[in-house]
């Protein structure tokens, strides 16, 4: 929000929010408060509490907001059981069943093999955890955690072990979230995010929209599978992994006269990286490729609505599957929406808050989007689950 920044969104509002030129949306399910409260903190940091955010009464007198001015910016709560869009692994019995013959194939065999002697020597420190090469995210998990908050941990546990759990990390959850098929259900942690970012590119792109800015934060899972399915993992091994703590990933919407609009891909990985970088994207080195292409290569992978997905996942027992009958149940292109009949003694019950969760959803629906980013936030309480993490969406739209 910094005029003077290279990464400046052009016309944009400053200082106070204009809601209508962004969308923020936080992940609330199975990390807990941790990724919500990463988006609260972000916010605050791009809208500080300013002295402006204040209203004149008719009697004269000016009122500033509460605590100087802060400004309370809606951050939609994307709850799992109503919102498939940022939890697609979440209760896919696919997915599950995916994973479960990963573990009983030969490749994973010898890896596993590999890495015994190594998990034979860090089990001592993990609390009586299983050393088990199948829980390997929750083991690094727990050993970044414990080094990092834990003094009596740090000081005992060699340092190269935390080091060697984080490889062994970035491989099992690159494994897991990834495959050569783009269309596999691997990729399920970005295909049922596909419809939500390219909506947010279509909207800044168009010079009538007024979305500027959307900001969504996620775990780690989208991250490896969107580096998968885009290519930039193929094009720099790098990002075959977990990201740090704070990364994030800025899909910048630019124009040229020459070459109309495109996407940049630009990454920073955590407090490490003092500034963005460039990556290759889709076979693309320069890291930027016509939004078209871009869109033309993830919409066939799209995860598009409810229905979809619980035909994909063999899900009839969760998260609205269980409710889709005829009549009873809509559903949009980023989730659940709840849209049918009740008899008159429920609608009475029901009505004032349906009315309220309505207004709710119209609201969050008409804020807007500007450039996209990715990233994954570090937890801010001791003892809070690493893998949590937040996925951004900023867009600008620029001429160069």
């Amino acid at each position: 929000m910094n005029s003077s920044s290279p990464y400046f969104i052009q016309n944009i509002s400053q200082g106070l929010v204009d809601p209508d030129q962004v969308i923020i949306r936080a992940d609330a399910g199975g990390e807990g408060e941790v990724i919500y409260d990463s988006a609260i903190s972000t916010v605050q940091g791009l809208w500080p509490a300013t002295t402006a955010y204040n209203e004149t009464l008719a009697n004269g007198t000016t009122v500033v907001g509460p605590l100087n001015g802060y400004q309370y910016i809606l951050i939609e709560s994307v709850e799992p059981d109503d919102d498939i869009s940022l939890e697609g692994w979440t209760d896919c019995k696919t997915f599950t069943n995916s994973t479960e013959q990963f573990y009983a194939s030969p490749f994973f065999k010898a890896k596993e093999q590999q890495s015994s002697q190594f998990l034979q020597a860090l089990a001592p420190y993990l609390g009586g955890r299983p050393a088990q090469f199948e829980n390997m995210w929750n083991i690094y998990d727990y050993v970044e955690v414990q080094s990092v908050h834990n003094a009596t941990f740090a000081g005992e546990i060699p340092p190269a072990f935390v080091q060697q759990a984080r490889d062994l990390a970035n491989w099992h959850e690159y494994y897991v979230f990834s495959s050569p098929d783009p269309n596999s259900i691997n990729t399920v942690a970005v295909r049922t995010f596909v419809p939500s970012l390219t909506e947010y590119i279509n909207r800044i792109a168009n010079s009538s929209d007024p979305l500027k800015f959307a900001y969504t934060a996620a775990s780690y899972k989208p991250f490896i599978s969107l580096f998968n399915v885009t290519g930039v993992a193929e094009m720099n091994t790098t990002f075959a992994g977990v990201v740090d703590f704070a990364a994030s990933v800025a899909l910048e919407v630019r124009t040229s006269p020459s070459t109309g609009p495109f996407i940049r891909f630009n990454f920073k990985n955590g407090t490490n990286d003092l500034s963005y970088n460039t990556y290759g994207i889709m076979g693309s080195a320069s890291g930027d490729v016509p939004i078209q292409t871009f869109i033309d290569t993830l919409s066939p992978i799209a995860i598009e609505n409810l229905p979809q997905w619980c035909n994909l996942c063999g899900n009839n027992f969760s998260r609205g599957c269980q409710y889709l009958q005829e009549g009873n149940v809509n559903a949009d292109t980023k989730g659940l929406r709840w849209g049918g009949s009740v008899s008159p003694v429920g609608a009475g019950f029901l009505g004032a808050g349906l009315t309220v969760f309505v207004v709710g959803i119209s609201v969050m629906v008409g804020i807007a989007l500007g450039v996209l980013r990715v990233g994954k936030a570090r937890p801010v309480r001791r003892g809070s689950k690493a893998s949590s993490g937040e996925l951004e969406l900023v867009g600008r739209a620029e001429k160069v």
